[in-house]
């Protein structure tokens, strides 16, 4: 369960009793999720998601995911809405750590990627770009390509022990990526970590987006990227490129693609597939104590990050252009 901190009984009451949300009914552990502790708590007045922010996310940076989130529900986009307390802050502490109470959004996310699924999500990736451009915070992006290095370095002498030749292999990428990555491409708030169990449908519908912890001002294709990566491979590791057709067309349809940010592409997606690695890499070798969660295979990503290599352009991803 990816429940980092207890929160006993008393201390929820306490703090809920800031906010005019009723009685506390209930309160469960969430188990999906490995940056944050968070809670299912229901009260006499519905669900509501309670977050302890924990590990990678800086209490700096709380302020504008908070503001981001309230923003972008004022601007049609369907996301958890931070509460306010009874004095108006939405932001406060509980049991040592930033905490905030957040709407509760109905669906679930899809254990089994169908097309319609990819389709839907490109038109709420622009809808969510579309929104975010009157948005007036920024935020860089911690693991953006300026960053990969200090990661890598951090796992450089114990890749082998997941698979031999890893950090060579890697080593080789990263200095590839630092000099070809692009430097003038459209730019805004992307979500930067859209993975299916952040997007919920209720039937075939899209019904909400959540978990807006790693959101940062960066290219706007590069979310794109993210979500080829998160969205258009199988199972057995083959990419399905009817999904990937799907997933940027119905973005194009929101917001049409310059032509560098399609020629762009295939580079975006290795620096997304090598910086997913890089993450996940790191914590199968420094899995968190306290929390009983199984690391993500970092190999995964590796096969992705070959896969894009081959590509030369936007019609290895479907596109006729």
């Amino acid at each position: 369960m990816a429940v980092y901190t207890d929160v006993s009984d008393d201390d929820l009451r306490a703090f809920a009793a800031l906010y005019d949300i009723g009685e506390v009914l209930s309160c469960k552990g969430i188990a999906e999720g490995i940056e944050n502790s968070n809670f299912l708590v229901t009260t006499e007045r519905g669900n509501f998601i309670l977050t302890l922010y924990e590990k990678r996310v800086a209490p700096k940076d709380l302020p504008f995911f908070i503001a981001l989130m309230e923003h972008l529900a004022r601007h049609g986009v369907a996301c958890p809405t931070p509460v306010p307390g009874r004095d108006g802050i939405a932001l406060r502490e509980l049991c040592g750590r930033p905490a905030a109470i957040v709407t509760f959004l109905a669906g679930m996310w899809p254990r089994r990627i169908l097309p319609f699924h990819c389709a839907a999500l490109g038109r709420a990736l622009a809808a969510l770009h579309r929104a975010g451009a009157s948005f007036r915070m920024t935020r860089g992006n911690d693991l953006a390509v300026a960053g990969w290095r200090s990661l890598f370095e951090s796992c450089q002498t114990r890749a082998a022990e997941v698979q031999p030749g890893l950090a060579e292999e890697l080593g080789a990428e990263l200095v590839l990526l630092e000099t070809v990555w692009p430097r003038d491409l459209p730019m805004g708030i992307i979500h930067a970590d859209l993975f299916p169990d952040n997007v919920f449908f209720r039937d075939r519908e899209l019904s909400g987006l959540i978990d807006f912890y790693f959101a940062c001002t960066d290219f706007l294709a590069y979310d794109l990227a993210i979500c080829l990566n998160a969205w258009c491979f199988e199972a057995d590791g083959s990419f399905n490129v009817t999904k990937a057709r799907l997933l940027l067309d119905g973005y194009r349809r929101e917001r049409p693609l310059a032509p560098a940010e399609l020629a762009a592409l295939p580079v975006l997606a290795r620096g997304s597939a090598l910086r997913f690695l890089l993450t996940r890499l790191f914590d199968w070798l420094n899995p968190p104590a306290g929390a009983l969660v199984r690391p993500k295979d970092p190999l995964e990503y590796l096969r992705k990050l070959r896969f894009h290599r081959a590509i030369t352009g936007p019609g290895g991803y479907g596109l006729d252009v």
